[in-house]
């Protein structure tokens, strides 16, 4: 550094300095006059652009404007507030039929049917139409049970009396007495020419449009004030089929799907109690996507369904489309990302949570059940667990945390110990790995983070390729992959083994939210451990560990039963007997804790 000032005060350099400082004072103010005539710097500007400017050719090209830049924007909006008022019912046919019009666009719309016909009721006629949309509902059911029933001239529909029915008459001092009811077409549709199981009569068009749009179809008849919402859903669906994701050999075969009402009867019929209830919900103001929050309303705690029930109907937001987004708006956040809700395809899984005590929501649209709360000892079990014997399920489960902490650990051990604590491998393996590792230009910490890389790769590519390609593509890319890698002396041998016992223990976790999370953090201890050694994951290990201890995941502590320690009977990670579970877990303060008498097997006494 200082032979670097001594150049630039060498005499050269300072006289050199001298002459430029006094160039510029000399001439500032020529430089000064001549800058501030705007003729000439448009002339030098003129110049630049015809020596090296580009006037590129007329071509096409849509821009879409902002609101500042389109004034009549505020106009627009303002008018779609007007029409977006909860509007009532009309007595005049007429006007109904050019709101529903306007609403649905049916000028542009194609599948937006609107039927008109005449309907015979006591002897009058009266003007009416059906609104449905084409491809949601039944067509034989609608025309069968709906349109023939208000269009053909039947027994009922002949009346041919007044529109005031005498239902008594008496004769007194030769004075007749008449007790006569008033004519009521709306309550005459419904009783008597309508044979549908559900139908409601609204007198607000959003609510008859919410039916429409989820496959019903809406009735008007002249001189009501009120529309039906008739149940005419026809649409196709898939059947239920077997689980894909959560696959067990010992137990239920049956998936959601995605109808909301198919998800509820598979769990009102695996429950088969009357004391479970399922609230409809509606989240999303323009969606309007329902929801079902289900619970079991002698076991669950009241304030964990009211505080679900809160942040279920508190959600501001325009739409709703799965139950991955739902999640999302219903978890607390959290640095570390680990999942709070746990996700299930179940009905067997979703029934067998009802019952300790947690609560299950449903969107429709979407074959998964949201299970809260979720702890974390939840995350590492698997719904086969239940079928087996307790030895049996308790070693898998002592398998899952050797490979959850094999999917988080494995790697920055192996840089901790190659990079820092060389002396706890044998001398035979640590002459192995060193001549290994003499061709390998990398050093460890890039050569894994590559290695890392092209697995998470491999991985992502064989989920989104097709599925008879996908497989295949995972087998042969990290085969090869592997061996070429090896090969051209990028990575050391020992290194695959690594990342291969890695990626196959990530996959033994039950849950492929938690799986990620445990994915993503493994690159953290892979850092520390190349950092620091031991010291670095050990430091990162109680930082983790303490952070999962401070989470809560609706009012129960993620850790639970281990942090804050509570009772663990029948509520820990390892499995009793079947006939030792006597109680839910303590955790979920359920209103009843026995689920079982202490003998429960009365056959063997």
């Amino acid at each position: 550094m200082w032979l670097f000032l001594i150049s630039y005060l060498s005499p050269t350099f300072i006289c050199a300095y001298v002459f430029i400082i006094t160039f510029f004072v000399v001439k500032k103010k020529y430089i000064y006059i001549f800058f501030a005539n705007t003729t000439n710097i448009m002339k030098i500007k003129d110049f630049i652009n015809d020596a090296f400017g580009y006037t590129p050719k007329e071509v096409y090209q849509f821009t879409l404007p902002t609101d500042s830049e389109n004034p009549e924007s505020t106009t627009i909006q303002n008018s779609k507030k007007v029409l977006e008022k909860p509007q009532k019912v009309s007595t005049n046919i007429n006007a109904n039929l050019e709101y529903v019009k306007t609403k649905y666009n049916t000028l542009i719309n194609s599948d937006i049917i609107i039927r008109e016909f005449i309907l015979n009721a006591r002897g009058n006629q009266y003007k009416a139409f059906l609104l449905y949309i084409d491809g949601m509902v039944d067509s034989q059911l609608l025309n069968d049970f709906v349109l023939e029933s208000l269009m053909l001239r039947n027994r009922n529909n002949l009346f041919g009396g007044e529109q005031n029915r005498v239902i008594s008459e008496t004769v007194s001092n030769n004075v007749t007495v008449r007790k006569v009811k008033r004519f009521n077409l709306a309550d005459y549709i419904e009783s008597c020419l309508i044979p549908q199981n559900t139908l409601k009569q609204q007198n607000v068009f959003d609510d008859i449009f919410a039916g429409v749009n989820s496959g019903n179809c809406g009735l008007f008849v002249d001189t009501l004030s009120v529309g039906f919402d008739i149940d005419v859903k026809g649409f196709k669906q898939r059947s239920i089929a077997k689980p894909e994701n959560e696959v067990v050999i010992k137990g239920s075969h049956e998936a959601f799907v995605e109808n909301l009402r198919t998800n509820t009867s598979l769990i009102r019929r695996f429950t088969n109690n009357e004391n479970l209830v399922i609230e409809n919900v509606k989240v999303g103001k323009v969606t309007k996507t329902n929801c079902a929050l289900c619970y079991v309303k002698d076991i669950a705690n009241d304030d964990l369904v009211a505080e679900a029930n809160y942040r279920l109907n508190n959600l501001d937001i325009d739409s709703l489309l799965s139950a991955g987004e739902l999640e999302q708006l219903l978890s607390e956040t959290n640095f570390l990302g680990v999942p709070k809700i746990l996700v299930s395809e179940r009905p067997d899984s979703a029934v067998k949570s009802l019952l300790q005590g947690r609560v299950i929501i449903i969107v429709n649209g979407s074959p998964y059940a949201l299970i809260l709360p979720a702890v974390l000892i939840d995350f590492l079990s698997s719904p086969e667990d239940k079928n087996l014997k307790p030895i049996f399920a308790n070693f898998l489960k002592v398998i899952r945390i050797i490979s959850a902490f094999f999917a988080l650990l494995l790697p920055g051990l192996y840089v901790a110990i190659t990079s820092f604590h060389r002396e706890i491998i044998p001398t035979e393996l640590l002459y192995s790995m060193l001549s290994a590792r003499q061709s390998v230009p990398f050093p460890i910490i890039l050569e894994i983070v590559i290695m890392e890389i092209s697995f998470e790769i491999i991985r992502e590519a064989g989920l989104r390729v097709p599925s008879p390609i996908g497989p295949t593509l995972g087998i042969v890319g990290a085969l090869v992959l592997g061996q070429a890698a090896v090969s051209a002396g990028i990575v050391s041998p020992i290194l695959i083994i690594i990342v291969a016992i890695t990626g196959m223990s990530s996959f033994a976790i039950p849950d492929f939210t938690f799986s990620f999370h445990l994915r993503f953090f493994r690159f953290a201890f892979v850092f520390l451990g190349y950092l620091a050694g031991f010291l670095g994951i050990g430091i990162g290990i109680f930082v983790y560990i303490s952070a999962l201890c401070d989470l809560e995941t609706f009012g129960v502590s993620y850790t639970a039963p281990y942090a804050p320690v509570m009772n663990s009977k029948n509520n820990g990670f390892l499995l009793s007997p079947i006939w030792k579970r006597e109680s839910r877990p303590t955790f979920l303060a359920t209103k009843r804790i026995k689920k079982q008498n202490k003998i429960s097997m009365k056959w063997r006494f």
